[in-house]
């Protein structure tokens, strides 16, 4: 066998607890141990499972200890980590969770672990120094409405159904608080200074941020918003800049643009 499938074969029993002892995992005697085997096996799964549990603090609160124990077993089955940075470990959590039955009735539980996911990241992102908005001001009109923008490393924006924001905010008290309205959300999580944003866009500001993020122009993005009688330009560019999440302008080319 060589020493790729042996890995694999390896890797594989570590994930499955019906997996038997792999060949050539011995003791230093040469004997075969399989119950040393399953002690390392259960630790790497609690490891697993507690690194879930510490990404996902909010998900685990909305269906319980022993459901989401439940859920990370299956999703460790599935997949496994790819980076020797634990951190990284479970991006793929969210879908994993959607396509359960059994998170049928929670059916925000998804987007919920989508922002965490997004928290993790702004945490971990570099560093960097947000646009001031005095560059804003001093910018040629026409320049800026061709112009999108380059968000921070930290700054990501997410589009859910649900009021996944509020959920969020609501379950960082004790006691949680409720959650006055069932509508849908943008948030946006960032990291401008030292400590993680979660931010809800206003409703009327969400299409403007989408189509900024998904690298249109400032203009392309007010045009996408301005079907919503409410929606104002100025104040929705200030309200994104003000927050820190602009790391400069880019020239939008007018294939772009739209």
């Amino acid at each position: 066998m060589s020493a790729a499938s042996s890995q694999s074969e390896f890797a594989a029993a570590l994930l499955d607890p019906a997996a038997t002892l792999p060949a050539g995992v011995t003791t230093m005697r040469g004997s075969a141990d399989a119950a040393r085997f399953d002690v390392y096996r259960n630790n790497v799964m609690v490891s697993l499972i507690t690194a879930l549990e510490q990404k996902f603090p909010v998900s685990r609160k909305l269906v319980g200890d022993a459901f989401f124990k439940q859920m990370a077993r299956g999703f460790i089955r599935q997949e496994r980590p790819r980076s020797p940075l634990i951190f990284q470990y479970g991006d793929g959590f969210p879908e994993f969770i959607d396509d359960l039955e059994t998170t049928r009735g929670v059916p925000y539980l998804g987007d919920v672990a989508r922002l965490e996911v997004l928290w993790m990241r702004a945490y971990h992102a570099a560093d960097a120094t947000p646009l001031d908005i005095a560059a804003i001001a001093g910018t040629d009109p026409e320049i800026l409405v061709g112009s999108g923008i380059v968000p921070m490393p930290s700054a990501s924006l997410l589009r859910s159904d649900w009021p996944v924001g509020s959920i969020w905010a609501a379950h960082q008290q004790d006691p949680v608080a409720s959650v006055a309205h069932s509508g849908p959300e943008t948030i946006l999580v960032l990291r401008p200074q030292a400590d993680v944003r979660v931010h809800i866009v206003p409703p009327q500001d969400g299409n403007f941020a989408a189509t900024l993020f998904a690298g249109k122009s400032l203009g392309g993005a007010a045009q996408a918003a301005s079907h919503d009688a409410s929606f104002d330009f100025g104040s929705a560019l200030v309200g994104l800049v003000s927050l820190g999440t602009v790391l400069r302008l880019q020239p939008i080319s007018e294939g772009d643009n739209s």
